[in-house]
């Protein structure tokens, strides 16, 4: 007898099936993606067809064994009557099952006003019959449904659903998008079921091709309703995809509910998938869509959270210590020797942290020659060493990076007062080198004859090394007539002073110094100063009489000068050799002066000093500061603010500066995929 065609009613409120029919584009295809799978198909395809004005409708067709007629009244007349709930298994495979609600079918009306089946399906006689069913999202409670046929035999069984008049142009079914993104929700099944494959506009899904890394982690179990349910949680890391997921899925793997991440993995897109008994259980309740408000399954996803948090920040860290070896292997890291103090330290863990990120950000990087490297990474190097400003500089200018990225970097070396340290630290050995390489000059054999005393030594000093007398001198005349030195004295004192002619010496000859070195001293007036007169001799000339009548007639000048005459200014004249003769030593060993002066008369004071004496002052404070430096980056927060703040551009560099993971065990099992 035939059937005729029909019409039914879902026994369940209007309102409850609008809330059902509600899910995202991605969501409503998986769930029928799911159905076909439940019913042990095979093969899955998802087409999405285009028209002139973009896309027209969406197909999910597959092979399995479809559903009778006379089961059509109960998947769809009632929800929560799905054949699914008589077993746990599918009927032909013996596959876990998604779905036990019957619900997921309803989901297609989230992506179109009208969804339309075609199933095909064996009676009991073994016979391929057919029918077709139609849901219209203005009237969900009615469900028209056709007289089951006989079928092409060539098409076998299986079941097509297609959803037309689309809510809008899904850009997440685009096949760029959606293939990733199918991909990590059907990643577990796929992989648990190798009979299966879905295909989305022809191109098949394969997650294992898009995976770069997995791992899994076991957590803490959930202790709820007087039971323990275990808790396994495996990441995998992509190759791409349009976002990062957590999927709280039944203990065999299955995902009933996505969650949104709530922290970031800077650099990594991941799915991961929390699996437990628990999560079944709440499905079975149909509790699933508010898992995160049961306490048992909240703590569970933050106890996983932050197991992935630290799972990345290991990867980070072994990808960073494998780039840096790389580095150093092709000897384009501009560090040879292994940090020694906390300073070198800072300093080589800052470095890491730039030049990792500048890799990460710029392609040609890592991509240019180990030559073009060298040199980058040198220019960052110096960059650190010479403070934030330097260091901006050369990421604007040169390296191009992005504006945030280059204040973080110059905040992370001013809050903590690196750059200080750094620099500090970098000023003080140059100047140690400096003062080994002057003691080697001024007393080597085959050096000390060759040095001349203008074009050689007096310029080496005078460029940006005049601390080697004083920290408090500052160059104020180079190699200038006497004149000068007296025009450079009035702009300090007041410019009302004139000088409209040369000061001579006694002799009458114009006098010239090697440096003027000056310094202000605080008195009681504003107007009193102190000035610092050197005269430099070559290494090769010993101080004695000649000399000491050189400087002396630089002191008489400005002491006979009737415009400086009775200024409130003292002047400190030093003559400065390797060696002082005779005459010159009893000069300078005079009752009741200390070592070193030779004259003293008023306001002027000559004084003889040698190289070996005004080096060894000088590496004295030289290494004073270097052991305070030292001792303030011991004491002082800023290597743990560095170790604080690393993982915000690259974690674990340092031992200890990735947090350790306080709620989950990690095990040894790590499939990694490159």
């Amino acid at each position: 007898m035939a059937m005729a065609d029909g019409s039914f009613r879902v026994e369940v409120e209007h309102d409850h099936l609008r809330k059902l029919a509600n899910a995202s584009p991605v969501q409503a295809v998986c769930e029928l993606v799911w159905n076909s799978l439940d019913a042990d198909a095979s093969r899955v395809d998802i087409d999405v067809d285009h028209g002139e004005l973009g896309m027209h409708s969406i197909s999910v067709r597959d092979n399995g064994h479809g559903f009778t007629y006379e089961e059509a009244r109960a998947l769809f007349g009632k929800v929560g009557g799905s054949w699914k709930r008589h077993g746990a298994n599918s009927r032909h495979r013996s596959r876990v099952l998604h779905g036990k609600e019957g619900k997921g079918r309803l989901k297609a009306l989230a992506l179109g006003r009208v969804a339309d089946w075609i199933v095909r399906y064996r009676d009991e006689a073994g016979n391929l019959m057919g029918f077709k069913m139609t849901l219209v999202k203005d009237a969900l409670v009615d469900v028209e449904i056709s007289a089951p046929e006989p079928a092409e035999p060539v098409l076998g069984t299986g079941v097509e659903v297609t959803i037309s008049e689309l809510e809008k142009q899904f850009k997440s079914l685009e096949t760029e998008r959606a293939v990733p993104d199918l991909s990590s929700v059907f990643a577990i099944y796929l992989k648990n079921y190798q009979d299966a494959e879905i295909l989305f506009d022809g191109e098949r899904l394969d997650p294992e091709a898009n995976i770069a890394s997995s791992r899994t982690i076991s957590l803490d179990p959930i202790e709820a309703d007087g039971g323990t349910h275990p808790v396994v949680l495996e990441v995998i890391q992509w190759n791409s995809a349009p976002e990062r997921s957590i999927f709280l899925c039944g203990k065999d793997g299955f995902p009933f509910a996505r969650i949104a991440p709530k922290f970031h993995t800077k650099g990594y897109v991941f799915s991961a998938y929390l699996k437990s008994a628990y999560v079944d259980l709440l499905q079975e309740r149909g509790a699933i869509d508010l898992a995160e408000m049961d306490p048992a399954m909240a703590d569970a996803v933050d106890q996983a959270s932050e197991a992935i948090q630290v799972h990345f920040k290991e990867a980070s860290a072994a990808e960073a210590r494998s780039e840096i070896e790389r580095w150093k292997e092709e000897r384009s890291y501009p560090y040879e020797a292994e940090p020694t103090t906390k300073v070198e330290t800072a300093e080589r863990q800052v470095f890491d942290i730039l030049a990792i990120t500048v890799n990460k950000h710029l392609s040609d990087f890592s991509q240019q020659s180990a030559k073009g490297r060298t040199f980058q990474m040198r220019m960052l190097r110096q960059a650190i060493e010479r403070g934030p400003d330097e260091l901006q500089t050369i990421l604007t200018q040169v390296l191009d990076l992005p504006q945030k990225t280059m204040n973080e970097f110059a905040k992370l070396l001013e809050e903590a007062d690196l750059a200080n340290v750094i620099s500090a630290s970098k000023m003080v050995a140059d100047r140690l080198s400096f003062l080994s390489g002057i003691e080697q000059l001024l007393y080597a054999p085959e050096t000390r004859g060759l040095l001349k005393e203008r074009s050689q030594l007096h310029r080496m000093i005078a460029e940006g090394n005049t601390w080697i007398f004083g920290e408090e001198f500052s160059l104020t005349v180079d190699d200038k007539g006497l004149t000068e030195v007296l025009r450079k004295h009035r702009s300090i004192i007041g410019d009302e002073t004139i000088i409209d002619a040369p000061v001579k010496r006694i002799d009458g000859s114009v006098g010239v110094v090697d440096l003027m070195l000056s310094r202000s001293v605080p008195r009681n007036r504003p107007d009193e100063r102190e000035h610092l007169v050197v005269e430099l001799k070559r290494p090769s000339v010993v101080i004695g009489p000649k000399e000491l009548t050189q400087v002396e007639s630089y002191a008489f000048a400005i002491a006979n000068d009737e415009r400086f005459r009775d200024l409130d200014t003292r002047w400190v004249f030093w003559a400065v050799s390797n060696d002082i003769d005779e005459h010159a030593r009893r000069r300078a060993r005079q009752e009741g002066s200390p070592p070193g002066r030779v004259y003293k008369d008023g306001p002027i004071e000559i004084w003889v000093k040698a190289w070996s004496e005004v080096l060894s002052d000088a590496k004295f404070r030289m290494r004073f500061v270097q052991d305070k430096l030292k001792s303030n980056v011991d004491d002082d927060a800023a290597l743990k603010y560095l170790k604080k703040t690393y993982a915000k551009y690259l974690d674990g560099i340092a031992d200890d500066a990735a947090p350790e993971a306080t709620s989950a065990n990690v095990d040894a099992e790590d499939a990694s995929k490159t």
